[in-house]
This record gives structure tokens, sequence and C-alpha cells, in this order.
């Protein structure tokens, strides 16, 4: 299927010392949701920017729609939206007067617009709240409508950069929906950044793992999570005495990790192995204060390429987001 995306080398560095995104390379394929999983600060948005041309390109070389990223932004920028982290939509216009905005930005006539608009205020929903000022919306409401106001313009590929941050694990799997119809129903191709592992699992055909501004690894979720193959075990005991030797001794093992008194293990069934490592903790005279197993995961890919946990990082972004929103609320 022929490539919608190209990045070669792709790099930006800031203020000549710190290299945000670091001579990455990958291809988005049309018709595909593409991801870009990775923590905060890992270099998802500033690739985004890049690509659609609101920052420059210190290193390498991106096309978007056929179009060079550097020397032909207008036409990139023709081909495109963009759903962007932060709310771009007025609060003190109605629902269809932000959409009929952003058509008269994109040169799309009037009678065009009006009928696109009311198409696509259906697609997620909010024709009920169509006439209504957006200062009155909720989050979720907002966030469906900064998704059809990139739309407004019927470009090739969108680009969603964190499309649910922020918002409550129901409303999230609202917005999915909405995002995969777009993708299925519209043969739209999508290019999303997330923390999200459960969005990358859901959404993405491919993705690309990204971290400290490198892609790690890349293809799509089923793939990555078969390169781990079997299961894998965590296994906590009462003592600090290393028994990373003792599992690797255990027929099958193929990787354990250690931190303070919980291991994870890596083996191809924890079923054959649960007796001979029950049976050699309680001879070493110690006691298990916490056993689970689990099929390989994403965040346990990112775990693998990283040696930190992705799950972690993403719930300690969401506490930060919540923490400010409290604030924002006191004062």
């Amino acid at each position: 299927m022929a490539s919608i995306v190209e990045a070669e080398g792709l790099t930006k560095v800031f203020n000549g010392n710190f290299t945000a995104v670091d001579h990455i390379s990958f291809k988005v394929s049309e018709g595909e949701v593409f991801g870009f999983l990775g923590p905060n600060g890992a270099g998802k948005t500033t690739t985004i920017r890049m690509l659609t041309t609101l920052a420059s390109i210190t290193q390498g070389k991106a096309s978007v729609a056929g179009y060079n990223v550097a020397t032909e932004q207008d036409k990139v920028r023709q081909s495109i939206g963009l759903v962007p982290q932060d709310l771009t939509i007025d609060d003190d216009l109605k629902g269809t007067e932000n959409l009929l905005l952003a058509a008269k930005l994109y040169h799309v006539p009037d009678a065009v617009a009006k009928s696109r608009a009311s198409e696509l205020l259906g697609l997620v929903d909010l024709k009920d709240a169509a006439n209504r000022l957006v200062s009155t919306y909720s989050g979720g409401m907002r966030k469906r409508l900064e998704l059809i106001v990139g739309l407004i313009h019927q470009p090739k590929l969108l680009f969603l950069d964190e499309p649910t941050l922020g918002l409550d694990i129901q409303t999230r799997t609202v917005m999915w929906n909405y995002i995969k119809r777009l993708n299925e129903e519209n043969k739209m191709t999508l290019f999303v950044t997330t923390h999200y592992l459960e969005e990358a699992d859901s959404l993405c055909h491919n993705v690309a793992i990204i971290d400290h501004g490198k892609i790690k690894v890349s293809g799509s979720p089923g793939e990555l999570k078969q390169k781990l193959g079997g299961d894998v075990l965590e296994i906590a005991v009462n003592d600090g005495v290393d028994l990373t030797e003792f599992f690797y001794s255990v027929p099958g093992v193929k990787d354990v990790k250690k931190s303070d008194y919980t291991y994870r293990i890596k083996l191809p069934s924890t079923e054959e192995a649960l007796p001979t490592i029950f049976e050699g903790i309680s001879k070493k005279g110690l006691k298990i204060t916490k056993v689970s197993f689990d099929k390989p995961s994403l965040d346990q890919v990112f775990l693998e390429v990283t040696g930190r946990s992705l799950r972690d990082q993403g719930q300690g972004a969401e506490d930060r987001v919540q923490r400010f929103i409290m604030r924002a609320r006191t004062r």
C-alpha cells in the first residue's frame, strides 16, 4: 500500500543542544491508523509539529501526502487536518460557528461548508448541541468538536495529538469509537500520538514506540506482543535475598528482572514452571507475598525496549493533569 507519510532521519534540536527528536525514520500507509506510543517528553508532539509544518526540521527529510514538508508547506497544510493537545475551539462561538470559521480559513465554499458541518456534527452526535455556545459543552463534547473541526476541509490525513488526554475512561472509549468510524467508514488515514497503552492497542494498525526522541521498535500491536512470547510472571517474596540465579535455573525461563523484592520473569508457560518455583522458594525459607501472571502486553513491550513501564509513567502524567485541574478549581 502507498505511503502517505515518510520520514527519514527526522531530527529536531532546540537551542543548539537539546535533541527532542533524534534521527527517526518511519512510514505510514494510506488508510491505516498509525500510533506514536510513548511517555510525555518522548518527542511525539515535536514530531507532529514538524510533519504539520508548525516546526522546522533540523535534519533529515519528510513528505506528507506526497509533498515535501520543508519546501511545499502550503500543499501539506491543505492536505492534512490537525487535532492538537490543547483545545483551539472558541468558547464564545456556537458549535456550528466554530466549524464554519474553520471552513473559511481553508477557503471552503459556504454552501459546501454548511452541508459538511451538519454531516460532521451528526458523525459525533453533536447535532443537538450545534447551536449552543461551546462554553456550555462538557470536556468530552469539546474534544468531539475539536475532532471534526480538523475534518471540515476533508483532509487526506488527520493528525491527532493525545486526542483523549484528560478524559475519563468512559468518555475516552466513546472518542475511540468515533476515531475508529473515521478510519473504517471514511477510509481516512490517522496519525495518533498517545501514552495510553489501551488506546494504541484498540485503535492502531501499526505502532512506533518512541522514547527520548528515538524510535525503539515498530510494528502492529499483535506483532510486537508476539515477539515477547510466552507468559510474564510477577512474584514477590518477603526478603531481599537475590533469587535471580535461582529463577534462571528453572527450565524455560528466558529473562528475569528484579526490583526490590519483586521479580518479573519471562517464560513459555507459567503453569508448568510454578511448582518448581514454589518448591524452590519454600526450600530457601522464604514466603511469597505476591504472585500474578499475564500474557504479553504493549506495556511489557515498552518495558522490554526501554527498561521501564509506560503504564506507571502514564498514570503519573494523568495524575499531574488531575492535580492541575483541582488547583484551577480552587483558585
